[in-house]
């Protein structure tokens, strides 16, 4: 039984493991997208997400304690000018995991993780949708009356093409 195991240890001693995460979590803020396997993206959303909750309130102890966690001066000026103003509306989920497949090597799960509100591909589609159109009463009525004259002159040519087939026979 699995009580009281909340930490996924990634087969690495504790300062092995905290190192790791914190040169992840300064690559995810600096490049905003990164290629990982699916159990270390896990466990980097959970080192990832409080801080930026934390940076959406710019004050000296909330710099110190992300610097206590990054240990880069700037991938906290980052996180605090870039990804804090961005991310500031949004209450929680700041980052998306993207299962890519399996590694070729040893075939470990493989995924991307980003943070959502840096993707353009996903923002494109909401612009899009946002257009309007505009209703015109004049160009409706100017189509209407063509549209009536076309049919009234196939309607002339039908009887004339009949007449014709009947004299023929």
């Amino acid at each position: 039984m699995r009580h009281g195991k909340k930490v996924n240890h990634l087969g690495r001693k504790s300062a092995h493991r905290k190192a790791m995460l914190s040169n992840m979590a300064c690559s995810l803020i600096e490049h905003k997208r990164i290629n990982t396997t699916v159990q270390k993206a896990k466990e980097l959303r959970k080192v990832v997400e409080p801080l930026i909750t934390r940076s959406k309130e710019n004050s000296t102890h909330n710099r110190r304690v992300a610097f206590s966690v990054l240990r880069q001066k700037e991938a906290v000026t980052e996180l605090f000018a870039v990804v804090a103003p961005k991310v500031g509306d949004r209450p929680g989920g700041y980052t998306r995991i993207i299962k890519t497949g399996n590694r070729l090597g040893d075939n470990a799960e493989m995924c991307m993780v980003e943070l959502v509100d840096f993707n353009e591909i996903y923002g494109q589609d909401e612009k899009k949708k946002t257009t309007r159109r505009s209703r015109r009463a004049k160009a409706t009525t100017t189509e209407a009356p063509v549209a009536e004259a076309a049919v009234e002159e196939v309607a002339e040519e039908a009887p004339a093409v009949e007449a014709k087939e009947e004299s023929a026979e």
